[in-house]
């Protein structure tokens, strides 16, 4: 069974049909309520849902820091990115996502597309 995730607000709510199906059960911060809500508040839904934060925002690894996990959080080092290659992305690293899930001592994992696979697919246009 996939891991439910938590989509920042600096992550498109556009993604989840893209996710769904790797992600079963998850959402967008926006979807449950919390647009516009601090960083504390997403980190408590978080830890209350058991879900997986997914986020762009470093601040999530100064709490991760501060406060230990749950919620375990999931930083996407991929700049201004289109939907695709975001969900490209966490598809990709789905497994990887699954492991560190259920690892008992990692809290903060950072994601970053392979520079050969991009490399690969050509220059962004």
């Amino acid at each position: 069974m996939g891991q439910r995730l938590l989509l920042d607000e600096n992550l498109s709510e556009r993604l989840l049909p893209l996710l769904i199906e790797r992600f079963p059960g998850s959402s967008h911060v926006r979807l449950a309520g919390l647009g516009g809500a601090s960083d504390i508040a997403i980190w408590e839904r978080a830890r209350e849902q058991v879900l997986l934060l997914v986020t762009k925002d470093e601040d999530f690894l100064d709490l991760s820091v501060e406060r230990g996990f749950p919620p375990k959080v999931v930083c996407l080092a991929i700049g201004n990115a289109s939907n695709a290659a975001t969900a490209a992305l966490l598809l990709q690293q789905a497994d990887t996502i699954e492991q560190f899930a259920q690892h008992p001592e990692a809290g903060f994992l950072l994601i970053r597309p392979d520079p050969a696979a991009a490399a690969a697919d050509g220059p962004a246009l």
